[in-house]
C-alpha cells in the first residue's frame, strides 16, 4: 500500500485507544495523544501550568533519561506506520523519538506493562516540528500495547498508529460461530470505495451505530452516469447467514437503492450478485436475510449505492468456512511475537524442538502451508522428540487442567466406571510395553472405541507403534492448530 494511513488507526479512541501511563505530562495531558479530532491552536490560551498546548507535554527535563508513555490499542494488530504529529509544537518538541511494542492482555495494568518484553519496531529517529512525522514499520508481529520514547522531553500533538487488526479470536468468541465478518475489531477492512467526500470509507465498518451523519461512509453528490461502491475484505472466507445496511443519520442524503456482490477469487474480479438492487429508506437499519440469493462462500463483499449517498454501517453477518479459519490461524500464528507463539504452539505439540523450528519457519501464507510444513517438521524429528511430545498430554481417562484435553477425551470421562477401570489398566500395560503413554487422538471417539483400539495396538511391534502413536500426535496437532481461532 502506498499510503499506510489508509489503514485503520488500531490506536484511535473509538476503537477503545487510550494512553495508560506517561513518566511526566506536567504541561499538558497524556489523553490528548488520542483525542480524534486534529490538534489546535489557541493563541491567547494560558493554565496556571504555562501555555495551552492540544497534545502530551512534559517538563524540561533536568536529569538524565527521557519521558514516555505507553498506549494500549484499541485492537491487537500488525502496525505498519505512525504518525507522530508535533502540530504546533515549534521551540518544544522532542528531538527524536522511538516506539516499542509489547504482547500483553488488555487489561495488563501499568506495573505489569512496564516489566512486560518490548520489542522495538521504530529506532530512535529525527523529529521535526510542527510537523506530520511519518515512519512506516516493518514489524511482522502483532502487539496489544506501544510505548512511545521522546528524547529527551517535550510534546507532541497527536499519534496515530496504522495498521491491519489481528483479533485474538478466541477472545472474541472463535470463527466456528456467527459473527460479523466485516466488522474491524474481527479483521474487516475496507480496501478501496469509488468516493469518500464526506465521510471514510473505514466508518462502515466500526464499532456500535453511528453517532451522527459524520460518522458514516457518504459520497459527493454524483452529477454523470454510473453509481457509487465500496469494497469489503471480510476477516475469513466465510458462508453468508445475514446482512444489515443502516443508514442512521443519512435522511436527506441516502441512496435511493443499493445491492451487493460477493466473490472468493478477488484477484480475478469474479463477482456473483448477493443482493439484487433494494430500495432503501432514510435513517434505517435494513436487515436481509431471506432475500441473500447466494450465501458464498465469499471473501470479499461489494456494497453498490445508486447513485449515491451515505450508509452509516455495513454488518456481514456469516460463518467462516475450514478454509477461512485454517487460513485465519495461519495468520494468527505469523503474527505471534516469539515467547506468545512459543506458549501457544507448544499447546499443540509438547516438543520443544517441533515448536522451536515451526517458530523459525514463519510466515505461512495459508491454512496449507502452515499443515505442510507442521507435518514435514514432525516427521524430521527424533523418536526423543516424539516422546517429549506424548508426554504433555494426559493418559486417556485421567483428569486433566487443560480444557482442549478435557473437551477431546470427553468420551472417556462419561463412560461408566468398569470401561474407565479397563482404560486404566491398558494404560499401564501400554506404557510398560512402549515405554510412553497411549496416544490417540481423542476427539469423537468413544470410551469403548479408544479400549477396542489399544488392546489392538499392545500387539504392534514397539518401532511400528512409534509411529502409530506419532501419526495419532499429527492428528491432535492439526486440530488444535485450528483451535487457536475457536
Amino acid at each position: 500500500m502506498s499510503d499506510f494511513r489508509e489503514l485503520l488507526d488500531l490506536a484511535s479512541e473509538r476503537l477503545g485507544g487510550s494512553v495508560l501511563y506517561a513518566t511526566d505530562d506536567y504541561f499538558a495531558e497524556k489523553e490528548n495523544l488520542l483525542r480524534p479530532q486534529k490538534p489546535v491552536w489557541k493563541e491567547h490560551e494560558y493554565t496556571d501550568r504555562g501555555k495551552w498546548m492540544d497534545g502530551w507535554e512534559s517538563r524540561r527535563k533536568r536529569t538524565p533519561g527521557h519521558d514516555f508513555a505507553v498506549i494500549r490499542l484499541g485492537l491487537r494488530g500488525v502496525v505498519r506506520g505512525v504518525v507522530v504529529d508535533t502540530a504546533f509544537f515549534r521551540g518544544n518538541y522532542p528531538s527524536h523519538c522511538s516506539i516499542e511494542g509489547c504482547h500483553a492482555r488488555p487489561e495488563s495494568d501499568v506495573e505489569s506493562l512496564l516489566a512486560a518484553n518490548w520489542i522495538e519496531i521504530l529506532p530512535k529517529s529525527e523529529l521535526s516540528g510542527d510537523s506530520e512525522n511519518l515512519f512506516a514499520i516493518e514489524s511482522p508481529y502483532a502487539f496489544t500495547h506501544l510505548r512511545l520514547h521522546i528524547y529527551p522531553d517535550g510534546g507532541v500533538a497527536r499519534l496515530r498508529v496504522h495498521g491491519e487488526v489481528a483479533p485474538d479470536w478466541r477472545r472474541e468468541g472463535g470463527l466456528s460461530i456467527e459473527t460479523d465478518l466485516a466488522a474491524a475489531e474481527h479483521g474487516g477492512d475496507v480496501l478501496a470505495c469509488s468516493d469518500m467526500f464526506f465521510g471514510p470509507k473505514h466508518n462502515l465498518i466500526m464499532p456500535g451505530r453511528a453517532a451522527n451523519m459524520s460518522d458514516g461512509w457518504e459520497t459527493k453528490r454524483r452529477r454523470g452516469p454510473g453509481n457509487d461502491w465500496v469494497i469489503v475484505q471480510l476477516a475469513a472466507e466465510g458462508s453468508l447467514r445475514r446482512i444489515e445496511i443502516d443508514t442512521n443519520h443519512f435522511k436527506g442524503n441516502y441512496p435511493d437503492t443499493c445491492s451487493i456482490d460477493g466473490t472468493r477469487a478477488f484477484a480475478d474480479d469474479e463477482w456473483f450478485e448477493v443482493l439484487a438492487r433494494t430500495k432503501l429508506q432514510a435513517h434505517t437499519r435494513h436487515l436481509f436475510i431471506d432475500e441473500l440469493s447466494n450465501l458464498g462462500p465469499v471473501t470479499h463483499v461489494r456494497l453498490n449505492v445508486f447513485p449515491d449517498g451515505g450508509v452509516s454501517r455495513l454488518r456481514v453477518f456469516g460463518v467462516a468456512t475450514e478454509e477461512g479459519r485454517g487460513d485465519a490461524a495461519a495468520r494468527y500464528v505469523n503474527s505471534l511475537v516469539d515467547d506468545v507463539a512459543a506458549a501457544q504452539l507448544h499447546r499443540c505439540c509438547g516438543s520443544n524442538e517441533w515448536v522451536r523450528r515451526m517458530i523459525a519457519a514463519r510466515p505461512f501464507a495459508s491454512w496449507i502451508d502452515l499443515v505442510r510444513d507442521a507435518e514435514a517438521i514432525w516427521h524430521s524429528l527424533t523418536p526423543d522428540d516424539w516422546r517429549e511430545a506424548f508426554a504433555a498430554h494426559p493418559r486417556i481417562g485421567e483428569r486433566s487442567s487443560s480444557k482442549w484435553a478435557r473437551q477431546e477425551q470427553s468420551g472417556a470421562a462419561s463412560a461408566p466406571a468398569d470401561i474407565q477401570e479397563a482404560l486404566a489398566e491398558a494404560n499401564r500395560e501400554y506404557e510398560a510395553r512402549f515405554g510412553h503413554i497411549y496416544i490417540i487422538c481423542a476427539t469423537g471417539r468413544s470410551a469403548d472405541e479408544m479400549l477396542a483400539i489399544a488392546w489392538q495396538r499392545l500387539e504392534n511391534t514397539p518401532h511400528h507403534e512409534l509411529h502409530v502413536a506419532a501419526e495419532e500426535q499429527m492428528k491432535i496437532t492439526k486440530l488444535r492448530l485450528m483451535k487457536l481461532v475457536g
